[in-house]
This record gives structure tokens, C-alpha cells and sequence, in this order.
């Protein structure tokens, strides 16, 4: 694993001088090197990280007469007891013993056989300052320190418990993989490197957090990825400076283009398969421990039309299904919109037969559309969000139960139309055919929007909010990229895997936008009997 070109830790941060001068303090006080003695090393542990009960130091001595001290450090849960026990505790303690040492050997002497021949794990590093056997540690990690050397050394035992490799709850497919991301970076790692056995893709890792210390890793092919974006990730990454991060969405919201708008400028996903796809095409993916939802960028807004089951299903199939969620994009944005503004000012342009129907069904209802369109949006939002929050054996009864029984009564009651409650059913069923839920709910805060300008100017009001929001859209930028790309700047050979899907093997180039030296993903001629 590479590191990045300019670890965090030696950037310049910003903030107070006061802030920056205790920092630099605590940073000093931490880089002091190993004393010689043990009993002083163990002095300064046991005072730094010692009052934590999972902070488990093992002292014991080694050789023909046991005058040789040592300990072993590590956390409790972090590190992986049973190695630690068979491969390092038992060696040194029992094994050890046993091959009768000599006490004259030197100290140096001594550590090199604990070192090289005694240890039989697969990753051994020198330590020799505070801040590195901290950081160790609590990594989950382990140390080993030798009394009369001022250096010690690290042990690969890392064993938290963690989840295992599942079918992905928020990307569900008919057809395609049923594995997803887990928690853990490594197993993360390991899904896309199964998928792509090549030596040209890469993982850079560093941490952000001062205090979490989390791991992060880009990942790219470096022949196919455009090299602009990669520095453009690095740069972006290396300039984050926070205490924690909790999820790949802190990291999302610092890399970003552009922070005040309803649309994701970047892709999270927690299917392999889409994270590999996108690399195919040249972006660069982020991953986050303790995450299973890994970022890729650039983000355009076809992507979010788009879902990894498009791939494995014919093209004719692909763009069907393409077509459709485009149709429940626009009806999900401006189906009440329409609603209120025909029947509130163009009630000409409905047919006499309909125009009644609606006129007697609205007759009893003490509120105008817009009010009336409010009401049963915002009861609509509170039920969904409720069916998410509650356990999941009673959230989708009372989702569906909830829904059923407020519309009725609420027609019952006069308070709204029944033609309303079937727009609003609409619009909710419309929503969720979009495959990313950030841009669903993008939807579901523009649509508001449009209530509102739709309630005030009528067809004309939708067609001003229309253009607002393709100015918009055309204003925006995924890492430089334009977000409407290959529609706004038009690019006539990236219209092949846009919202119609042509067969793989006509799919010769990779996208303009994103591709670096290698842009040929295939030279497959087109199938013949």
C-alpha cells in the first residue's frame, strides 16, 4: 500500500495560534524517542493510555536465568488474543525459555533473535518513538519492548470482531452480485482486487483524524484513470483537518464541489461490482473504515439514472428501464406541481367530462390546492421517514397501514380530494424508482419548490423553477467535470451508456471526461451467426 504524496500529518493546518502551539507542544511531547530503560517506558504508557482498562501491557523475562525483561502491549478486542497467545506469548514465555538463551548476549544481540526468529507473525516493524507506538496500539496492533534497548517492535494482530460479507441492503438487484461492502477497509480492498487481477490497480492509504485516526484509501487504475483527477482526490484529501471521521459522508461533505445545492456531486455505493465499473471507466474510488459505503468521483447526474443490473441485462432491456426512471424523476419532481397549477389557474386545458369530476370532488374541501397538496406530502414524508425509523417488522405495516387509513379518512373527513391522495401516491411510488436514495431525496426537496412557484404563476411558474434548475445543474461541477456531461457540453460519442444503453460491444471507448492513456475497453466485433 502506497501513502500519498504528502501525508496529512505534515501539511500546515489551519487555526488559531493558540490551538496550533499546543498542538505543536503535544505533537513534540508524543515524538520523543524510546528511553533504553523499560521500567521508564512503561512509566510514561501506563501514565499516557494506562488508565484504560481494555490497555493490556504483559511484562515477563526471558533467557536461562529470566533476567532478560519484556512486555507486550496491546488492547483488548483490538488485538487478536489467540494469535498473540500461540504465536508470540508462548514463544517467548515457554519456547524461549526452553532454548536457553545465554544472558551474555548483548542487548542488540538479544533483539534481533526476538525479532527474526522468535516472533512468527507476518508483519514485523521497528518502532522507536512514542507517537508511532501509540498509533500502534491502539490500531489494534501489538508491541513488543525489550528492557535495554531504546526501540521496540510491532506486531500485525489485528482481529475486532467484524461483520461479514452480505448481500447490500440499499442496492438491491434482480440480477447481478449478492456481495457488499462490510465495515472493514481490508475486506473492502479485497472485493475490488477479486473483481480486477491487475497490476495497474492501485491503493493509496493515509488516516484523517486527529483523534480517530481513520483509514482512508483511494483506489484507481493508473493506465485508465485521468491523472488530473487523482491529484485533484489527493489534494482534496490531504487538506481535511478534523477530529473524527465517522463515515464516508464526513468525508463527502469536504470534497464536494459545491455544498449548497439539493444535488449529490458525489456516487456512494456499497456494490463491488459499481465501484469496479466506475474504475473501468476511469474515476477513482474512496474508501472509509468503518463504512460500507464507498465513494467515487467524478459524480455526474446520469449516473444517478443509472444502476449496475443495466450491465447484465440486454441493451433493448437496459434502456427500457432507463426511459423509466428518467419518466419518474420528472413525475416524482412535477406531478403535484402540475396538479395545483391546472386546477388553480388552467382549468381550461382539462377536458369538460374531468373538469367536473374534479370541481364536485373539491367542492367540500375547505382548503385550495396548494394547502390541500401541502397537507398530504408533508403527512406523506412523516409516514415514510417513521416506516424507516421504527423496527423493520412493524416500519413497512405501518408505512402501508399508515398511508391507507390517512388518505381514506382524510377524503371521508373532507379535507382533501381523493383525486389529490392519488397524485400524492403517485409521487411517492414515483420517487422510488430512482436507484440512489440522495438524489430521490433531491426530488422530494425540489418538489416543494415547484408546489410553491407552480401555487403562484401557474404552467408558467414550473417552466421558470424548469429553467432555474438547468441553469443550476449546468453551473455545477464533479471534481472540475460538468455535471450534466455528455448532454451539457454535448459529447456525441459518450451518448452510448447514457439514458439509452447500446450493446456492450459497440461500447468501444471509455468516457472522454475520465479516461487517461488507455481509452479502448474492448475490440469485440459486433455477434454473427
Amino acid at each position: 500500500m502506497k501513502r500519498f504524496p504528502k501525508p496529512l500529518h505534515s501539511i500546515p493546518k489551519r487555526g488559531t495560534k493558540k490551538a496550533q502551539e499546543i498542538r505543536s507542544t503535544q505533537s513534540k511531547e508524543n515524538e520523543k524517542i524510546l528511553p533504553a530503560s523499560l521500567s521508564d517506558t512503561l512509566a510514561k504508557i501506563k501514565k499516557d493510555i494506562g488508565h484504560s482498562s481494555d490497555v493490556i501491557i504483559r511484562e515477563f523475562s526471558i533467557g536461562s536465568e529470566g533476567k532478560t525483561k519484556l512486555a507486550v502491549i496491546y488492547i483488548d478486542g483490538l488485538a487478536d488474543k489467540n494469535l498473540l497467545h500461540q504465536f508470540v506469548l508462548r514463544n517467548l514465555m515457554i519456547d524461549l525459555r526452553e532454548t536457553h538463551i545465554s544472558e551474555s548476549l548483548t542487548q542488540e544481540r538479544m533483539f534481533s533473535i526476538l525479532k527474526n526468529h522468535s516472533v512468527t507473525t507476518g508483519e514485523i516493524n521497528d518502532v522507536s518513538d512514542f507517537a508511532t507506538l501509540y498509533e500502534t496500539v491502539l490500531d489494534g496492533d501489538s508491541i513488543i519492548l525489550l528492557d535495554g534497548i531504546s526501540s521496540a517492535f510491532k506486531i500485525g494482530s489485528k482481529g475486532w470482531e467484524s461483520r461479514a460479507v452480505e448481500e447490500p441492503t440499499s442496492e438491491q438487484l434482480v440480477r447481478g452480485p449478492k456481495e457488499g461492502f462490510t465495515e472493514n477497509i481490508r475486506t473492502n480492498t479485497a472485493l475490488i482486487r477479486r473483481r480486477i487481477n491487475d497490476v495497474n490497480l492501485v491503493f493509496e492509504s493515509t488516516t484523517i483524524g486527529r483523534r480517530s485516526k481513520t483509514d482512508i484509501a483511494i483506489t484507481y487504475i493508473k493506465d485508465i484513470a485521468n491523472d488530473k483527477i487523482v491529484e485533484e482526490v489527493r489534494s482534496r484529501l490531504n487538506e481535511i483537518d478534523i477530529d473524527a471521521v465517522l463515515e464516508s459522508g464526513y468525508i463527502e461533505s469536504y470534497i464536494q464541489d459545491e455544498t449548497f445545492t439539493p444535488f449529490p456531486t458525489v456516487y456512494n455505493t456499497e456494490r463491488p461490482d459499481a465501484v469496479v465499473g466506475g474504475l473501468l471507466e476511469g474515476r477513482v474510488g474512496i474508501l472509509v473504515d468503518g463504512t460500507p459505503f464507498v465513494l467515487v468521483v467524478p459524480a455526474l447526474f446520469i449516473h444517478f439514472m443509472q444502476s449496475s443490473e443495466d450491465y447484465y441485462q440486454r441493451a433493448d432491456i437496459s434502456t427500457l428501464i432507463r426511459l423509466l426512471r428518467v419518466g419518474a424523476f420528472l413525475l416524482a419532481l412535477l406531478t403535484p406541481a402540475a396538479y395545483i397549477a391546472v386546477t388553480t389557474f388552467h382549468q381550461e386545458m382539462l377536458p369538460t367530462t374531468l373538469l367536473i369530476s374534479l370541481t364536485a370532488q373539491r367542492e367540500g374541501v375547505p382548503f385550495p390546492a396548494l394547502v390541500e397538496a401541502l397537507f398530504m406530502e408533508i403527512t406523506f414524508e412523516i409516514l415514510r421517514e417513521a416506516g424507516v425509523r421504527m423496527p423493520r417488522a412493524v416500519g413497512s405495516a405501518i408505512s402501508i397501514v399508515g398511508g391507507l387509513v390517512l388518505g381514506q379518512a382524510a377524503v371521508e373527513a373532507g379535507l382533501v380530494s381523493s383525486t389529490m391522495v392519488i397524485v400524492v401516491s403517485l409521487t411517492a411510488i414515483s420517487s422510488f424508482v430512482t436507484p440512489k436514495f440522495n438524489m430521490a431525496i433531491s426530488v422530494r426537496m425540489l418538489r416543494f419548490a415547484f408546489m410553491l412557484s407552480a401555487a403562484t404563476f401557474g404552467l408558467f411558474g414550473i417552466i421558470l423553477g424548469l429553467i432555474v434548475l438547468v441553469a443550476h445543474l449546468c453551473s455545477l461541477r464533479s471534481f472540475g467535470v460538468p455535471y450534466l456531461l455528455p448532454f451539457a457540453p454535448f459529447l456525441l460519442k459518450d451518448q452510448k451508456d447514457t439514458i439509452i444503453r447500446f450493446p456492450l460491444w459497440s461500447m468501444k471507448k471509455r468516457p472522454q471526461y475520465a479516461s487517461g492513456e488507455n481509452k479502448f475497453r474492448n475490440n469485440t466485433e459486433k455477434p454473427a451467426p
